[in-house]
């Protein structure tokens, strides 16, 4: 079995806590460099997760910036990972950047939200779902559709590891009328649904169309909870990701998490409606 703690993401991930502790205690790159005698492109390699940092160095800018000891001790037993294999190696020719970071993160991560407006998420699509979305999709090449829609498939596995990820996702009630495919896909995609819907670490909601104005109207997202590591909101636009990191962003989106999952439909009553939509 592969690991899905990738090493990509995990340098990403301390760069971001390093830069976010240097950012709020006032500091330069090259006040930070001094401080453990480094130059301060380092340090900047480091904030953007192109090297890993020795535990000396973290210990020592985290004591700069004035953390608790605990913090760099957390930090470094992120950074202690690193030696674990990056999963989805064998699609990386067909992956953008912007993909790779965010599977990685999804392959660290303890918990997972999903606001879904339009689609289903991949982590909930069947093949022939994800087939027949990837041979419309616009950010995919024809001749990448079959391997796309193989690496979905390999990341579904996240939901049965070991220590699986936790999933709550929230759906727009049209989004399990949206035909795709044809009507076999979707009667096969729904049932997957609700085979999912029974799992120890999924909940899945249903928002209703007679739903008034509600937390999600400004669109999809997604926030990532770790055990080791600050929350980090994602949102995708049409050509790439924006990574939220800012605390009190992140906290504006569990916020938006937190009254979408009250506003939704119960799980019992999401797997009802979901249920009726089976009937011939």
């Amino acid at each position: 079995m592969v690991d899905r703690q990738d090493p990509s993401a995990l340098r990403w991930l301390v760069g971001v806590e390093l830069r976010n502790f240097r950012v709020r205690a006032g500091e330069t790159s090259a006040a930070a460099a001094r401080a453990i005698g480094c130059s301060p492109g380092k340090i900047t390699h480091l904030e953007t997760g192109r090297y890993f940092p020795q535990p000396d160095e973290v210990s020592g800018l985290l004591k700069f910036y004035g953390a608790p000891t605990w913090e760099a001790e957390r930090l470094n037993s992120l950074a202690s990972r690193s030696d674990q294999k990056t999963w989805w190696a064998p699609w990386v020719d067909v992956l953008p950047d912007w993909l790779k970071t965010y599977v990685g993160l999804e392959g660290i991560a303890e918990s997972q939200f999903i606001y879904m407006p339009l689609i289903l998420p991949g982590l909930m699509q069947t093949e022939a779902y994800a087939s027949a979305l990837t041979a419309t999709s616009t950010r995919v090449r024809p001749d990448h559709n079959e391997r796309m829609v193989s690496f979905r498939m390999a990341r579904q596995r996240r939901l049965v590891a070991e220590s699986p990820l936790r999933l709550n996702a929230v759906l727009e009630e049209p989004v399990l009328d949206r035909t795709i495919g044809d009507r076999t896909v979707m009667r096969e995609q729904l049932q997957h649904l609700l085979d999912l819907s029974v799992q120890d670490n999924i909940e899945l909601r249903v928002l209703p169309t007679s739903t008034g104005p509600h937390a999600g109207l400004c669109g999809g997202f997604m926030v990532l909870h770790f055990r080791d590591a600050q929350s980090i909101g994602y949102v995708e636009i049409p050509d790439g990701a924006v990574y939220i990191q800012d605390q009190d962003q992140v906290a504006a989106y569990v916020r938006s998490a937190e009254q979408l999952i009250s506003t939704a439909l119960s799980e019992e009553e999401s797997a009802e409606a979901i249920k009726s939509r089976l009937v011939d």
